[in-house]
């Protein structure tokens, strides 16, 4: 890359929730879903944090064992949803975020999410009304996974029915699970390799 072209801009979003329903399970963000991605990306790509209610956002402590207002979207290249269960509750009917999704759909730009991550795609609707996720197939935690993990009870509805729902690509990149973070920083990377956008 030149030292006159800029490398490509991700946005990373995460989520502000901390607790799984009324459970009182501590969540938030997953570190293997948020790491992975960006030791693929970091060194090809700006990346830039935000979270739904703008701050610091909790990450899930169970994952470590096993500045929303100055961003300006037409800068950035790609968008990534962060998995871990806090998507399910926040990120899922979040209104700006949907509104960004819009955005970065009508600007052409990569929308990519893991595990939990696709929640915030799954009830995303255009400006049309169509939901984003139409005709595109994507992937996410799947009801099985769920239940295995004991949580099935406290999640507010099931990921994979509402992206059954809402789905059937383009430049939407998504992975079931954690095991999928290295895969998805990938082929971020892949398609901004595609449009030319990084080295």
């Amino acid at each position: 890359m030149s030292p006159q072209t800029q490398q490509p801009k991700v946005l990373f979003v995460l989520t502000s929730h901390d607790q799984m329903g009324s459970s009182g399970k501590p969540t938030g963000w997953y570190l293997p879903e948020f790491a992975h991605p960006y030791d693929i990306l970091a060194p090809h790509t700006q990346i830039t944090i935000a979270s739904v209610r703008g701050g610091a956002s909790p990450l899930d402590p169970a994952s470590v064992e096993a500045s929303k207002d100055d961003v300006s979207l037409r800068s950035f290249d790609a968008i990534f949803y962060v998995g871990g269960h806090g998507p399910m509750f926040d990120l899922a009917r979040n209104e700006i975020s949907h509104k960004i999704i819009s955005e970065f759909h009508s600007l052409d730009r990569i929308v990519a999410a893991v595990c939990h991550g696709p929640a915030a795609l799954a009830y995303a609707k255009l400006p049309s009304g169509k939901y984003f996720l139409e005709d595109t197939p994507v992937t996410g935690f799947s009801n099985a996974e769920e239940k295995s993990y004991g949580v099935a009870d406290v999640m507010p509805f099931e990921l994979e029915t509402a992206l059954n729902e809402t789905t059937r690509g383009g430049k939407v990149i998504t992975g079931q699970n954690p095991a999928s973070a290295n895969g998805v920083g990938e082929a971020i990377l892949k398609q901004l390799r595609k449009e030319g956008k990084s080295a």
